[in-house]
């Protein structure tokens, strides 16, 4: 498939990378000035839903810059052009559904930093994108980092070989405490009753099942879920049999609501789960959000997270199949 498109001109943006002889993100921007508003890229995109779905897979990471995308509507507009499934969100980031098909990202505060991850990497059915939208640009900070994962993996089995065998053959195993009602305090703070969409503790188990979790309901009314065995990496198709870091292993290790575990129940070392920490800010690829921006990632392909910012931020987000 060509690599341009006669309706996009490739663009650059501070941060951007080579990686493996791909650019990331792949910036495309408006061939021409008249180009820029909000129909010409609504059309663009339908004509070229195939191509951009390639672009997306080859290099991870697409960004849209230069567009005159104004709000909400018009960002579920552009998700929708694609005919992509939706795929509604489970996990414990506070959202809040906006239009359609779009949600804000993670409310937590802004003070603090998501750590990367696969988005929905320990349920059962995944999204295939991410993808989202900067409606208020953030005065300082703010970035969303993504990590190309098959560096992670290739880092991690060149220093730590015996260990990635190990955790790759018996898998790992997770836990999380979730609250029956949002807190916005916390990065982590959405509630059982939201995440599952009820507040009948029967009905919340039963679904939670099927998304392939074990469930512990504790004194104060928290639901611990219990998910495993899990995989380390994974392969999909059309990446070049790339082996992702499909876990969520330095993310959940050790903290205050969540655990980190091989499959048997055996502890993972500090050391190990430090140095694959530091593997990954060392992969991380940034850039300074523009407002209007659209960013599509592979969740396949790559862990992303947010950088700590000053307040507005505005970024909303659409998971799709």
């Amino acid at each position: 498939m060509e690599f341009s498109s006669k309706e996009f001109k490739v663009g650059k943006c501070e941060g951007q990378k080579e990686v493996d002889g791909e650019t990331m993100p792949l910036v495309l921007q408006p061939p021409e000035s008249n180009k820029a508003n909000f129909d010409s890229l609504l059309l663009a995109l339908k004509n070229n839903k195939d191509w951009l779905d390639q672009m997306i897979i080859k290099h991870s990471a697409v960004l849209l810059r230069g567009y005159d995308v104004s709000k909400a509507e018009e960002f579920n507009e552009i998700v929708e052009a694609f005919g992509w499934e939706d795929i509604r969100y489970v996990g414990p980031a506070p959202r809040t559904h906006i239009y359609k098909r779009i949600w804000t990202a993670n409310e937590g505060p802004l003070s603090e930093f998501i750590y990367y991850h696969h988005e929905m990497v320990l349920i059962k059915e995944y999204p295939k994108r991410v993808i989202l939208y900067c409606e208020i640009p953030p005065p300082e900070g703010g970035e969303t980092p993504f990590v190309p994962s098959f560096k992670v993996t290739e880092r991690m089995v060149k220093e730590f070989p015996k260990e990635v065998e190990e955790m790759d053959k018996k898998g790992l195993k997770y836990t999380f405490t979730a609250l029956s009602n949002n807190d916005t305090s916390s990065m982590r703070g959405r509630g059982w009753e939201d995440a599952f969409g009820s507040s009948d503790r029967y009905e919340a188990e039963k679904r939670a099942n099927a998304l392939g979790m074990e469930v512990e309901w504790l004194p104060n009314g928290a639901m611990k879920t219990i998910l495993g065995p899990r995989c380390l990496t994974k392969v999909f198709d059309g990446r070049k049999r790339r082996r992702m870091w499909f876990n969520t292993m330095v993310g959940m290790h050790g903290k205050e609501h969540s655990s980190a575990l091989m499959a048997d129940g055996m502890e993972i070392s500090e050391h190990v789960v430090k140095r694959c920490q530091q593997i990954i800010e060392e992969e991380s690829i940034q850039f300074k959000w523009e407002k209007g921006d659209v960013l599509f990632l592979d969740n396949y392909a790559l862990l992303h997270g947010r950088r700590p910012s000053l307040p507005p931020r505005r970024v909303l987000v659409a998971t799709c199949k």
